[in-house]
């Protein structure tokens, strides 16, 4: 015990000099990552430093000029959501993405539970076709479904559903892989004992594996979340009802009708992004862990 305590001792800066040495050595570290982070945001502020500027100031000077002569409206967010239609749009948005996530993060949890837990003929052959289904581009799959969801009669295109639908299709190989590959990392015995206890599959999922795999689950319900309010190919091919279209198709038809009006475009634009980066900083603890989660076992 002593020697670890000395040892310790020793690892710690003791004097002045050795404190501003170790500060020395870190700090070219931790300013190029600075520079690095704030070059990353320098287009995040302009967006939002525009988006509450005149119209007039924003054509005749750059938005940095607001450390000169800070003016600001809040004209252009009330002209995006009452009278541009960004109000529905968000609602689209939410209406959209909220079932979009959260119906792929159920089916693939179940799915890779069975994958990994529940033996079947020819789970390992049905696995390597899910993540075969990978490399197919989603692209490919446009033209069919919207046949498909035209001919049944069920007015899907006409509605959420076929957005619902398309997104939970084609974001289930990628989830299964991912919390697949989690779950086989738990502990053997601690699913064996719960079914000598006489725990159904139910119950071993419900009670055991999704608690321990939160982070996991966590991380790809935020990769879905981001790519659906993302997204604007699927909303254009899938939601072709302009009363159901997302806040991404909402800015493009705003850029072809107000092609100058750059503080339109950026208070629209901040708008769409700032739900993502408020979902990903308050998540960013679960995100982390479920990268890392089972890489070292």
């Amino acid at each position: 015990m002593t020697a670890i305590q000395d040892t310790t001792v020793r690892s710690q800066p003791r004097t002045l000099s050795e404190r501003l040495a170790r500060l020395a050595g870190r700090s070219p570290t931790h300013i190029i990552l600075g520079l690095i982070g704030f070059i990353w945001l320098v287009p995040t502020i302009g967006i939002l430093i525009t988006s509450f500027r005149p119209s007039a100031d924003m054509r005749a000077t750059g938005w940095w000029t607001i450390l000169v002569e800070p003016r600001f409206t809040l004209g252009n967010y009330e002209r995006v959501f009452e009278g541009e239609g960004m109000l529905q749009a968000f609602i689209n948005s939410v209406m959209i993405t909220l079932p979009s996530t959260l119906l792929p993060l159920v089916v693939a949890s179940m799915a890779a539970y069975a994958l990994a837990w529940v033996k079947f003929p020819l789970r390992d052959t049905t696995f390597l076709i899910i993540v075969a289904m990978l490399m197919v581009p989603v692209q490919v799959g446009f033209i069919p479904l919207v046949t498909a969801f035209r001919e049944s009669g069920t007015g899907l295109l006409t509605n959420y559903g076929a957005v619902w639908l398309a997104h939970t299709a084609y974001a289930l190989p990628f989830g299964i892989f991912l919390l697949r590959n989690f779950f086989i990392t738990l502990p053997k015995d601690l699913i064996e004992a719960a079914r000598i206890d006489g725990a159904s599959n139910v119950g071993i999922f419900r009670t055991i594996v999704v608690p321990l795999s939160v982070p996991a689950i966590a991380a790809y319900g935020i990769f879905q979340f981001l790519w659906v309010w993302n997204d604007l190919l699927m909303a254009l091919v899938y939601a072709q009802r302009n009363s159901i279209q997302p806040m991404t198709v909402k800015v493009t038809q705003l850029l072809g009708t107000y092609a100058t009006e750059w503080s339109l475009l950026a208070a629209a634009s901040f708008v769409v992004m700032i739900v993502p980066l408020i979902v990903f900083i308050s998540l960013q603890r679960y995100f982390v862990q479920g990268l890392l989660a089972g890489s070292v076992k």
